[in-house]
């Protein structure tokens, strides 16, 4: 039986916006674009038609580079018009509130607006915290009400979630995910949980790279550097909670925490809170993990120091990154060869044993194994493209094998980071993680695969959703290193996601 979807509204609907800061201004500008007439409320006196001003300055910003006609742009801008006071909303057929983050602020609008709109206008919350079913909760029609949560800035950022509270109706929310992809965004359903999609899955970006510091695994420029050049991320984790602000991320994060009743998976950093309680805001604030103050020198990352080029180069296996570094190594013409090894190592070089992480660290793994001289290198997005690697190494390897492992990586081009022996290194433990809570998020009905892929690519710019990642890097490889760092910590942290363990048992990946 096919399921007939809501229609978007047309755009002859008015809509209405409540709040006219950097959120609010950006969806009236998304809407007007899109050819809808839109009232714009804020009761701050002046502070609507400021936003109006701003947002047909944009508006013709926007003609002059090119991207929309001049009367297009002229169109959009009329359409836009100040709502005095809450009563002239009262023809709205949809109201989005982008008032403060507090529960009891926008229960209390979203009382007023019943008495004021009509029966089928639809309310959305662009909240990106707390429950729509609380929001909802306070009113006589819950059912009208549904999160539609835009990322900043709206008009730039394609996803929006739309979040179903408890009493949501299910047209309402269809009706929603219509109209933002009828307004060019990529809209993606959610049920009302902590943190939603977005701001649940990435905690773990934030926290692995905060314990791998805090536990001095390696500081804070190197984490980046890695992260970006090796896994593809736009910003490192510390440059980006620089620029969101330890105090909205450390609240983010706690807020998940406490909503999830202190699940260890979220626990908040003390190297972050510290940074808040002296006001190391980030750059806003001039300093936070990185030095913003006029004179100050950023911090270059980590490089293990030149090597030679080993005189024998044996590769082993069938992995990515066994064949990626045999590929490198072939463009620059440096002799290796392949040996039969079947215990996992991608090569041997110097007296080294090189193997990728797998969640142990490499004094367990030599320790397990009984192979003195161990060297792990990192996950990478693309080992073909790389152009850094971190690696580690057991604290018994000997110094000349270490350095004919980091060797044979330089020839074949990678800068490489040598972090201290840290399970699972940097980018191997993150991603996991961040697979791992995109799977529970998928197995407690928040949302499906492809929703949690597609909210993680377009909301916060992940070079691969996590959950496509953890099927290319493959769903045992995934268990294995969530389970081993698991049993070196000790914490329930690192548990494994029912929905892993399931498809991995029935060898099958996540999209399957």
């Amino acid at each position: 039986m096919t399921t007939i979807q809501a229609p978007a509204l047309a755009p002859s609907a008015l809509i209405a916006v409540v709040g006219s800061g950097a959120m609010g201004g950006g969806i009236a500008q998304v809407a007007a674009a899109a050819g809808h007439v839109v009232k714009l409320f804020d009761n701050r006196a002046g502070a609507a038609a400021k936003a109006i001003e701003g947002l047909r300055a944009q508006f013709g910003k926007l003609a002059e580079k090119g991207r929309m006609s001049a009367e297009a742009a002229q169109a959009a801008g009329e359409r836009l018009r100040v709502a005095e006071q809450l009563s002239d909303l009262a023809d709205a057929a949809l109201v989005v509130e982008a008032i403060v983050e507090s529960l009891e602020a926008k229960q209390k609008l979203f009382r007023e607006l019943e008495g004021i709109v009509g029966s089928d206008c639809i309310f959305g919350t662009n909240t990106s915290s707390i429950s729509v079913t609380s929001i909802g909760a306070a009113l006589t029609h819950p059912e009208r009400l549904a999160g539609l949560h835009f990322f900043n800035p709206a008009p730039v950022m394609k996803l929006v979630e739309i979040v179903s509270g408890l009493a949501t109706a299910k047209a309402v929310a269809d009706t929603l995910y219509a109209t933002a992809a009828a307004w060019g965004k990529t809209p993606v359903h959610a049920r009302s949980t902590p943190g939603f999609i977005v701001n649940r899955v990435a905690r773990p970006y934030y926290a692995e790279a905060l314990r791998i510091v805090h536990e001095g695994g390696g500081d804070c420029a190197t984490i980046d550097a890695v992260m970006r050049d090796a896994g593809g991320f736009r910003m490192g984790p510390f440059e980006l909670m620089d620029m969101i602000g330890h105090d909205v991320n450390f609240a983010v994060t706690r807020s998940v925490w406490q909503a999830f009743y202190n699940d260890p998976r979220f626990t908040p950093s003390l190297m972050q809170q510290e940074l808040v309680e002296a006001g190391f805001l980030g750059r806003k604030a001039g300093r936070g993990f990185y030095d913003y103050r006029e004179g100050a020198v950023r911090p270059e990352p980590q490089l293990a120091v030149a090597q030679c080029v080993p005189a024998e180069i044996v590769l082993h296996g069938d992995s990515a990154a066994a064949h990626a570094i045999a590929d490198r190594l072939f463009e620059r013409k440096i002799v290796h060869s392949w040996g039969e090894a079947t215990d996992g190592r991608i090569a041997e070089v110097g007296g080294a044993v090189v193997f990728v992480t797998d969640g142990r660290s490499a004094t367990q793994r030599a320790a397990e194994a009984g192979i003195e001289n161990v060297v792990l290198i990192d996950l990478a997005l693309d080992y073909g493209s790389a152009t850094r690697i971190a690696v580690g190494a057991a604290i018994n390897c000997w110094a000349p094998a270490v350095g004919a492992a980091i060797g044979m990586l330089q020839a074949a081009g990678f800068a490489v980071c040598r972090l201290c022996d840290t399970p699972g290194l940097a980018l191997m433990r993150t991603v996991a993680m961040l697979a791992n809570e995109a799977a529970d998020a998928v197995n407690q009905g928040v949302c499906d695969a492809a929703a949690a892929d597609s909210a993680m690519c377009l909301g916060v710019n992940y070079p691969r959703g996590p959950l496509a990642w953890a099927d290319r890097v493959g769903l045992p490889v995934i268990c294995s290193v969530l389970s081993n760092l698991a049993r070196f910590y000790g914490e329930d942290r690192y548990r494994v996601s029912p929905l892993i363990q399931q498809r991995v048992l029935a060898g099958k990946n996540i999209h399957d």
